[in-house]
């Protein structure tokens, strides 16, 4: 290996960690969480823990006999992005 090619391997290596390390920062301070597999990646808002409506349960119980819950506006009218990588496989199922 020439040291053209070591010096490149360091900095690749230095910079993996590197841009794990700030794209971990930026979801936790956009109150994002990050899900990943094979098959897509995805990026979802979570509720704000200072959010002075709900304080970071991400909505309340509204109603009477069956309650139900409404969401905050601080992590549901944010978009989420999903990205798809490899199809799912489809399920064989055997003829009969």
């Amino acid at each position: 290996m020439t040291a053209r090619h070591l010096r490149g391997a360091l900095l690749l290596a230095a910079a993996v960690p590197l841009a794990a390390a700030t794209v971990a920062a930026t979801l936790r301070a956009n109150h994002l969480k990050l899900y990943a597999d094979r098959h897509r990646i995805e990026i979802t808002p979570r509720p704000r823990p200072c959010c002075p409506r709900c304080h970071g349960e991400g909505g309340w119980w509204v109603g009477g006999a069956f309650p139900e819950m409404e969401a905050c506006g601080c992590w549901s009218e944010r978009r989420e992005v999903r990205i798809r990588l490899l199809p799912v496989p489809a399920w064989d199922v055997p003829s009969f």
